[in-house]
């Protein structure tokens, strides 16, 4: 008798096929962040060192009272951190569609998850 087993070559393919656009392209940014040696956002903790790559689905100049910002929300797969920079109206290549890796200490504020001031590094492509 031959078993397969679960998560085989063929229960891949299967799951590949009948999967939504959304579901599989959301494996593939997780697959190629893990490729990267990069935290999963789902697994990134208040307080934490993290770096975090993935596609950034927004980007929102907000302008405040004391300080204007910049908001971008980068997907990797696991779930969504919002990036912010103080002070910015604009960073060139800092654009919905893009892939950045961005390294910063991870935040929560108003039930978001947010990276303050992060160091970033665009993808090529």
């Amino acid at each position: 008798m031959t078993q397969t087993r679960p998560g085989g070559w063929l229960a891949r393919t299967l799951q590949r096929l009948t999967a939504d656009d959304s579901t599989i392209d959301a494996q593939e940014l997780r697959a190629e962040a893990d490729r990267a040696g990069c935290e999963p956002v789902s697994h990134c903790r208040k307080g934490e060192v993290v770096t975090v790559t993935g596609r950034l689905r927004s980007v929102v100049y907000t302008p405040r009272e004391t300080v204007p910002t910049l908001e971008a929300e980068l997907f990797d797969g696991s779930g969504s951190v919002t990036l912010v920079w103080l002070g910015r109206r604009r960073i060139p290549g800092i654009e919905p569609g893009r892939t950045l890796t961005a390294r910063g200490r991870f935040a929560q504020f108003d039930g978001r998850k947010v990276v303050y001031n992060p160091w970033y590094e665009l993808s090529a492509g």
